[in-house]
């Protein structure tokens, strides 16, 4: 094991190290004081995440974040320096707006992500949500906004061994991949109060997509 990497096996200790924010701090959603605490770390231009933000994080949020039974944490796990600038211009908007920008950019990521100029197509879009050129010229050079989305990714990778995406951390426990949300239901059932710990045995293999580690 990794000297530097958090030890799962002592859940306490893990999950005190899951929870110390990046420099700007989290970005959550619902109740601190849920039963559950899920972790994603996701990357705008991994399709898997889009996936799941699309068809299984309507749900997840509705019957758990929405109810008090889930506190959500998103972080920042960008592939590619367009993930980056992605991110960068998603805290730009502030805490109220941001995740509203990542719902917008997972749903239109074909638009910006995988086109020949992803940087005008993300400028674009920008000034759809009320950014001028000069406020998105300045998002892209705030220092301490790509210094939190770098050292939130760093930590994940060195800490917690994330090295693909979407990858979860469900009350400590680590669900690598985007799933169905009946899935998915499966291990948040698992760390509700009363859950059947054996739960999750026979659920399918998470499909995830690879993080180069060189563009960490």
């Amino acid at each position: 094991m990794n000297q530097n990497r958090a030890d799962p096996s002592d859940q306490t200790a893990f999950q005190k190290e899951l929870a110390v924010p990046g420099p700007l701090g989290d970005m959550t959603l619902g109740d601190k004081n849920a039963p559950i605490t899920v972790y994603e770390y996701a990357s705008l231009t991994c399709s898997h995440c889009a996936d799941f933000e699309m068809h299984t994080f309507p749900e997840f949020k509705k019957n758990y974040i929405d109810t008090g039974k889930v506190y959500y944490v998103l972080r920042d796990f960008p592939f590619d320096p367009i993930a980056t600038a992605a991110f960068m211009l998603s805290h730009c908007a502030g805490p109220e707006r941001y995740f509203g920008f990542v719902e917008v950019l997972f749903s239109t990521q074909a638009q910006w992500a995988f086109v020949d100029t992803p940087m005008d197509a993300l400028k674009a879009l920008a000034k759809q949500g009320g950014f001028s050129d000069e406020k998105f010229d300045a998002c892209m050079k705030d220092q301490s906004i790509f210094n939190h989305v770098k050292t939130v990714a760093q930590r994940g990778a060195e800490k917690f061994g994330v090295n693909s995406t979407p990858t979860f951390f469900i009350n400590g426990e680590k669900v690598a991949g985007a799933l169905p949300y009946d899935e998915f239901e499966k291990y948040l059932k698992k760390h509700m109060p009363g859950g059947d710990k054996a739960g999750t045995d026979d659920a399918p293999a998470p499909q995830g997509q690879s993080t180069p580690a060189e563009k960490l």
